[in-house]
């Protein structure tokens, strides 16, 4: 044991330094030292949207899982994301009509929901607990859900991470999707921070919004015993717009859907038939249908937790009655637009809005089925967060024809209801400061993604980037000719409701309903809504399902045109820009694109059979499988264990090291002081 005379003098100078040390890093970035990332790993792997990504989803009971997809029930399989596997993850169909929709359509061409953590809480990719797969139905240019995220998150608005994916199931093409981050835990984390609020998904009980729910909802329901839509008035709707599926397939709702001003169903103010108990009592207003209570209204009903079912019943986290009650109380604010700028957050809203009103999604809180959107609150104050946007850009409301919605203002941005109805945008239009601030942001939306180019490079460079992909994708919803219709449709589109949202804000256009007169609005010319894809196209069309020879439906091939099963592929049969497809994945000498992004070629020798897990012709080095992932080759190692949020910071090692030095200097000092 040392017994130095200055051995005091040593431990109080050792203690000094940590101090400093510790003070250091604590000012670190004063000192140009920069703070370690807490982005989490998943945003420049997976989401990297500079390419198309591949999932292999890999299970030997495939076909029992498609049988029974409408249960949304989960099953465990693996997934090889990008050549990294991972097993015993979760994965179940997810959506609410589009179930049935999919179903009509004979392709078996689901959505998915993958959970990382679903059987293993620790489990993850790289920090990404759930994952959706979405099969872009009723959109015909791939890209509405893509260009709606995109736009939000330019606007700054918390929104989810996309990229596409060419996904396949054990080793055989199933199609190209939009890999789209679940808004969940993750989710929150990653634009929240860990001391995140609350999230609810509010909807009507009966009619989506989550798990099972919209599994009784009949589309039947808006039709009368004649399949036409049972109106006031009998000249509002042109039966031979009304189209019958065959096989007691879904009928083709027309082309003006239910929820159109004036067009209103007179039964479905007691509710459509089809639906769990009826549709709450809600009046009709300007014509148009309300879903559901007015708590999926956002409005203010009473103190009681139990008069709030359509939010409380869809938490996404856990809330406790503390919880509730703060929320009710934000409602009761909201709706009496008391304290606003702390019940909701001013900007971040509005910016919000400004994006949703461009795109027209009426499928959502502006439209008759107030759903699609998610709620989240923090401290008492309040945020919408978007969710689907695969009916944008008109694709849920086609009544005005393409001027009526080029035009449509942005003022008055609400179809099948009043914006007074709507608590959560009515307080914009109803203070003139945040009307102008509201102005201001649609200013600042145009010019940063129309005025500069910048929309029409993000679109071109987009369909440059998937064209292979749809040309090859043996489960899709449309051809590939309209596929590049829908594309030209929707750039055409946006450009022109640019056009006439900057005339609504120097004054040129009306920014109401009651403002815009006929003369001065933006010409739309031949444009076609339903060329986008649309509730109009969701019966009875499509490819059959690979390997079951079913036959598309509907207009979408040509009589001469018919696929007549995976393996049997006619010359001509598919769309062909020199890329047919031969055969179950055969593909002639170069037919296949080829390229960093394009579809790789399989041989016997690279293709999985079902149940293992081979990707690039090199077997990969499986993980343990219980969690975490084998890097197998994406050019970068990680940073860490695939799995794990990289969130540390340089702050936090260097005080937790410095307080450790702290501790056992002092205990070494009293240590001595003892032995002396």
């Amino acid at each position: 044991m040392s017994t130095h005379k200055h051995f005091d003098k040593i431990c109080c100078l050792v203690l000094a330094f940590t101090l400093l040390l510790a003070i250091f890093f604590i000012n670190a970035e004063r000192f140009g030292i920069k703070r370690a990332s807490s982005a989490p790993g998943y945003e420049g792997r997976l989401f990297d949207d500079s390419l198309v990504h591949t999932i292999d989803i890999v299970m030997d009971d495939w076909d029992e899982f498609i049988e029974n997809c409408k249960n949304e029930e989960y099953y465990s399989c693996a997934v090889v994301i990008d050549n990294e596997a991972y097993k015993n993850v979760a994965i179940r169909a997810k959506g609410n009509t589009s179930l049935t929709q999919v179903e009509s359509y004979g392709n078996d061409r689901y959505s998915f929901k993958i959970e990382f953590d679903h059987y293993d809480s620790s489990k993850s990719y790289y920090g990404l607990d759930k994952l959706c797969l979405n099969n872009i139905i009723q959109d015909n240019t791939y890209m509405k859900d893509y260009l709606a995220y995109k736009m939000m998150a330019g606007m700054g608005v918390a929104s989810p991470l996309c990229s596409y994916t060419n996904i396949t199931v054990n080793g055989e093409d199933w199609g190209l999707y939009l890999a789209v981050e679940g808004v969940e835990e993750a989710f929150l984390s990653r634009n929240y921070g860990r001391d995140y609020g609350e999230l609810y998904k509010p909807d009507s009980m009966s009619m989506g919004g989550g798990r099972g729910n919209g599994e009784n909802f009949d589309m039947n329901g808006f039709f009368d015993s004649d399949r036409t839509q049972s109106v006031d008035n009998a000249d509002a709707v042109d039966p031979s717009n009304v189209e019958i599926s065959p096989d007691n397939a879904m009928p083709d709702p027309p082309q003006t859907p239910p929820d159109m001003e004036g067009q209103m169903p007179q039964e479905m103010e007691a509710g459509p038939p089809g639906m769990e108990g009826g549709m709450p009592g809600r009046p009709v207003q300007d014509g148009g249908m309300i879903n559901g209570s007015d708590d999926v209204l956002l409005k203010y009903i009473d103190d009681n937790i139990e008069s709030y079912p359509n939010i409380f019943d869809s938490a996404k986290t856990d809330v406790s009655d503390e919880d509730k009650t703060r929320l009710i109380q934000a409602l009761q604010k909201l709706s009496a637009g008391e304290d606003l700028s702390d019940t909701v957050d001013i900007e971040a809203v509005i910016r919000y809005f400004v994006v949703h009103n461009f795109v027209l999604n009426f499928d959502s809180y502006t439209g008759s089925m107030i759903h699609n959107y998610y709620l989240y609150e923090k401290d008492g104050q309040l945020q919408m967060i978007p969710w689907d946007y695969n009916l944008a850009f008109g694709g849920f409301e086609m009544s005005g024809g393409a001027a009526g919605l080029v035009n449509y203002p942005i003022d008055s941005p609400v179809s099948g209801g009043n914006v007074e109805d709507r608590p959560m945008l009515a307080w914009i239009f109803e203070n003139e400061e945040y009307t102008q601030l509201y102005h201001q942001y649609f200013a600042k939306f145009l010019s940063e993604w129309f005025e500069n180019g910048s929309f029409e490079e993000m679109t071109d460079r987009v369909f440059s980037m998937i064209a292979p992909y749809v040309e090859q994708d043996v489960t899709r919803f449309c051809t590939y000719e309209e596929f590049e219709k829908g594309v030209s449709t929707l750039k055409e589109f946006c450009l022109l409701r640019a056009e006439s949202i900057d005339g609504q804000l120097n004054g040129t256009i009306g920014s109401t309903k009651d403002e815009q007169d006929s003369d001065t609005l933006i010409a739309a010319g031949d444009l076609q809504i339903s060329d986008m894809g649309s509730m109009d196209n969701t019966m009875g069309k499509g490819q059959g399902r690979p390997g079951s020879g079913n036959e598309p439906g509907g207009s979408m091939f040509a009589e001469e045109n018919v696929s007549v099963g995976r393996d049997e592929v006619a010359e001509g049969d598919r769309p062909t820009q020199g890329n047919v497809p031969a055969g179950e994945d055969a593909f002639a000498g170069g037919d296949r694109p080829t390229g960093g992004n394009a579809p790789m070629e399989r041989t016997e020798e690279n293709t999985p059979a079902a149940g293992n897990i081979i990707a690039e012709g090199n077997p990969p080095q499986m993980p343990d499988m219980n969690g975490g992932s084998g890097a197998m080759g994406r050019g970068d190692p990680p940073v860490q264990a695939a799995g794990q949020a990289a969130d540390p910071t340089v702050t936090r090692v260097w005080l937790a090291v410095s307080a450790c030095i702290l501790l056992l200097g002092i205990v070494f000092a009293f240590a001595a002081r003892r032995r002396r």
